[in-house]
């Protein structure tokens, strides 16, 4: 997975464009992209969707938050459709995780779909109270899957007047960017990097995405079409990364006591993994 493409959850003619690209996951949005008075018959239009996927794609929703009490009328619209996810908004921290994590547990028995197998992906950084939090998954549900950081909330939660200047993100929101990766890798999750909010400018999202996946991240959100097939590149591991890589497993199987020489250089179990993590990401 490499790039989540949003879809507002009224809109069939964007949903029937999203469904042409090559975006790995559609996130259609019961949220922000919804007027408050659209709410119900965008959660019609969800559902519909989901019975008319692309089945190259997997197909998340993101619902409205738990504080809204929209939450299980979203659920109860789309579970129905089987979506291969939910992304919960405004998350704060295990309890927040594990109450969805129950609501599900109840909609995939009355839906008839294997208990389990929806997955969750939070929006970790949204609030101040959620960036203190992002750090609390050591007693979370296994539906846990993701963890994706975004600044536009995050910035009227903080009270700031703007979130970057010049195409660089200011330190309170570098901060919970790099506290979402790290929460992400101590929970042995899915790290997702924000979207890019300059449609046009393609330079700076390719720049942007490959940062992300050089720190870590493993896939990207966005809000355009035209920016899947830049993020779906800079999420694919290098030739040299490839090659490097190869000879880092070759060099290992050679060696089963756990350490390995190549180049001069010694290497340990961190650089085996690396390099599995490195091939195993030119596949999906």
């Amino acid at each position: 997975m490499r790039s989540f493409l949003f879809v507002p959850g009224d809109s069939t003619r964007k949903y029937e464009s999203a469904k042409k690209t090559a975006a790995d996951a559609l996130i259609l949005d019961l949220e922000d992209s919804i007027a408050p008075e659209q709410k119900v018959v965008a959660r019609g239009i969800t559902r519909e969707m989901l019975d008319a996927r692309n089945p190259d794609q997997k197909l998340y929703i993101r619902v409205n938050a738990l504080d809204t009490d929209l939450t299980l009328g979203d659920l109860a619209a789309v579970m129905p459709g089987k979506p291969d996810g939910i992304v919960l908004p405004k998350c704060a921290g295990a309890a927040d995780v594990n109450k969805l994590a129950l609501y599900l547990d109840a909609f995939e028995a009355a839906s008839g779909i294997a208990q389990g197998t929806t997955r969750i992906v939070t929006v970790a950084t949204e609030t101040a109270r959620a960036v203190l939090k992002i750090l609390d998954f050591e007693n979370m549900s296994p539906r846990l899957w993701g963890l994706m950081w975004g600044a536009e909330d995050l910035a009227a939660s903080l009270g700031a007047t703007r979130n970057r200047t010049d195409g660089r993100y200011h330190s309170p929101f570098i901060l919970a960017r790099d506290l979402c990766l790290i929460g992400a890798a101590a929970a042995g999750v899915v790290a997702i990097d924000t979207i890019a909010t300059d449609i046009n400018d393609l330079d700076a999202l390719k720049a942007e995405a490959i940062a992300a996946r050089q720190d870590g991240f493993l896939a990207k959100a966005v809000i355009h079409p035209k920016h899947v097939d830049v993020v779906n590149a800079a999420f694919m591991p290098t030739d040299e990364e490839v090659a490097w890589s190869e000879r880092v497993i070759a060099a290992f199987a050679n060696n089963p006591s756990g350490v390995a020489k190549m180049d001069g250089k010694m290497l340990d179990k961190p650089h085996l993994r690396a390099a599995e993590k490195i091939l195993a990401s030119r596949r999906k």
